[in-house]
């Protein structure tokens, strides 16, 4: 973690270069210009940091107006090829971010200082924990006022500017205050090329009375900057894929399971290539999923422990090797550290280093070359696959519904499972969304993603947002949870001014539903809203929205009709009504395991 102030810092990456992707290949630069002189008074800093953006592929900006971030945003809108997205909070603007990172490859937000970055901090830890590039840009005071000892609003009193600085250092992976103008140009520069090289955020302060001065080093369009690849390590590369082939080529059934770090490694189409090489069964931990194809002929399901698709656990745990290419075992993905996997018969693939078994380890090597050279060693070996489609039997049908029976979710699930294509894209939030959504099988092309690591309640509306506003030709399906929707439920409102077309399908089940099964107490049970009255407040007729009530499978079936046929083009808000106690049987089991964990008593001293 760097951290640049002024012209005090002297922090560069430590290979000397500018920056580059966490892949090891070079970051594409969209909307590149041949390097030209710009007319003096518009070579201004708030210029040069639009057109930054935009090279590197951020046409969006999620942005909360503030007294010290106004001039910014004024240059930020002057760059045509990059629209300024107002929010209703800075935390939806970050959680928006985060979603647009996910599609794009990186994100941006605007807001003011101390208290906008304080509130958008939350949104910037969570993608920091998804491994996600994310520029947070901050209006900053007024370059006079650093070191008068002056007390200035919109901080807590003291005059000590540094408060929001030291909030944001344990989150992002750079951090540049830009306080005078000789250096700006190399911090800015430095803070987004670290970002992408990082694949995590960074945090740029902006004095507000810098954006609109020009300055000679903006005197010419922003040269798109090289991103020096990172290189693995040859001998290192050659002895680890000798070394895991020797590993794998003596099993008798392994296996292959790819976790939420293939994104960041670039490595989902090379763990492809592997699986097409070898033949092995492969699955995805649950914050993997729709990261690799799942129509693939080997693809047998989420690996999840107790809660896996049906049969995968017992095909991964059995196996005598299995290759985890990018994992996380946290508590919730080990469901309460519960997962039945022996250390010794592992092969862990990160996205520069791997460790077979109990030893050996290589550092220095790409997941994504690793992978590759793999796929050339490795004997075809199908027998974990054929034990799996021994022992497969097809899924079930929900129990057919009696006529205007209360909907069941598992009834609401086989519908949206019919909903998807290559044209759709699934947000699930915190809460049963996650164990109903992970149980959907993704046709090629169709997205989806959630926030399982940091795993906070409301982060889907903002996401819903941004992803949206990030892929316009793709209609999301978003599934929150009564609870997590009074979080942050301001920016459908946003997501109603920039004419996007979701559908949400509001899961109103009384209260915080995966709390209950972790811990129940009357802290679970929420105020129920009027949903669908409160869309309809703020769509207050303007922009297309279509909102409805659901409480049976036939008003169900009618909603979904209506959602993707005569309101295809309007944002579609469907509330859900269902039973409290209606669950996936996977969050019962989770939640008892993940409470058995929190509850270990300490250990004897």
């Amino acid at each position: 973690m760097d951290t640049n102030i002024g012209s005090l810092g002297t922090c560069k990456p430590a290979n000397g270069d500018v920056g580059c992707p966490p892949n090891g290949a070079v970051s594409a630069i969209k909307h590149s210009v041949p390097a030209t002189a710009i007319a003096s008074p518009e070579a201004t800093l708030g210029r040069h940091l639009a057109r930054r953006l935009v090279q590197v592929g951020v046409t969006d900006v999620f942005s909360v107006p503030g007294d010290f971030n106004l001039t910014l945003l004024d240059h930020l809108i002057a760059e045509p090829q990059l629209r300024n997205v107002g929010c209703c909070n800075e935390l939806n603007a970050g959680y928006a971010a985060d979603g647009y990172a996910r599609c794009r490859g990186v994100g941006a937000c605007v807001v003011t200082f101390t208290v906008g970055g304080l509130s958008v901090i939350n949104a910037i830890a969570g993608a920091y924990s998804e491994n996600l590039p994310l520029i947070c840009v901050v209006g900053g005071p007024n370059t006079n006022d650093f070191g008068t000892n002056r007390i200035l609003h919109h901080t807590i009193g003291l005059p000590d500017f540094s408060q929001e600085l030291r909030c944001f250092q344990t989150v992002t992976c750079y951090q540049a205050v830009v306080n005078n103008l000789e250096d700006a140009h190399e911090m800015i520069d430095t803070a987004i090329s670290t970002c992408l090289k990082e694949s995590k955020p960074v945090y740029i302060s902006i004095s507000c009375n810098l954006p609109g001065i020009p300055h000679p080093t903006f005197s010419r369009e922003p040269v798109p900057f090289s991103l020096s690849p990172k290189l693995t390590n040859q001998m290192g590369l050659e002895a680890a894929v000798e070394a895991a082939a020797e590993f794998l080529n003596k099993a008798v059934k392994p296996v292959m399971v790819g976790g939420p770090k293939l994104r960041v490694a670039k490595a989902c189409d090379a763990f492809v290539e592997l699986a097409d090489a070898c033949g092995y069964a492969y699955s995805v931990m649950p914050s993997a999923k729709g990261l690799v194809p799942e129509h693939h002929p080997h693809f047998i399901g989420t690996f999840w422990g107790a809660v896996s698709t049906a049969f995968c656990a017992e095909i991964v745990e059995s196996a005598d090797a299995y290759l985890f290419a990018g994992p996380i075992f946290n508590d919730y993905s080990s469901v309460g550290y519960s997962l039945l996997l022996k250390k010794e018969k592992a092969i862990i693939v990160q996205p520069d280093r791997v460790v077979i078994g109990n030893g050996p380890a290589f550092g220095c090597v790409l997941m994504k070359d690793f992978l590759k050279g793999l796929a050339k060693r490795l004997k075809h070996n199908n027998t974990a696959y054929e034990n799996y489609y021994r022992i497969f039997v097809p899924d079930g049908h929900p129990v057919k519904a009696e006529p205007r029976e209360p909907l069941r979710v598992n009834v609401l699930f086989k519908h949206i499972q019919e909903m998807l294509s290559s044209e759709t894209a699934v947000i699930a939030e915190t809460g049963d969304s996650w164990f109903n959504c992970q149980k959907l099988k993704l046709p090629k092309g169709c997205g989806y993603e959630f926030q399982m690591q940091y795993g906070s309640i409301g982060w889907s509306v903002g996401a819903t947002l941004g992803y949206a506003q990030a892929v316009p030709e793709k209609r999301v399906l978003s599934f929150i949870g009564d609870g997590s929707f009074q979080v942050t439920a301001q920016d459908v409102s946003t997501m109603l001014r920039n004419g996007q077309k979701s559908i949400i399908f509001l899961i109103n089940n009384g209260g915080y539903t995966i709390e209950v099964e972790i811990h129940d107490g009357p802290y679970n049970v929420i105020k129920n809203w009027n949903y669908t009255g409160l869309v309809d407040a703020i769509h207050n007729g303007e922009g297309k929205c279509w909102t409805t009530k659901v409480t049976c499978e036939e008003e169900l079936v009618e909603a979904i009709h209506t959602a993707t046929g005569d309101k295809k083009d309007c944002l579609c808000f469907i509330e859900v009504i269902v039973h409290k106690d209606d669950t996936s049987k996977e969050l019962l089991e989770w939640g008892s395991r993940v409470c058995s964990a929190n509850s270990r008593p300490p250990n004897p001293q």
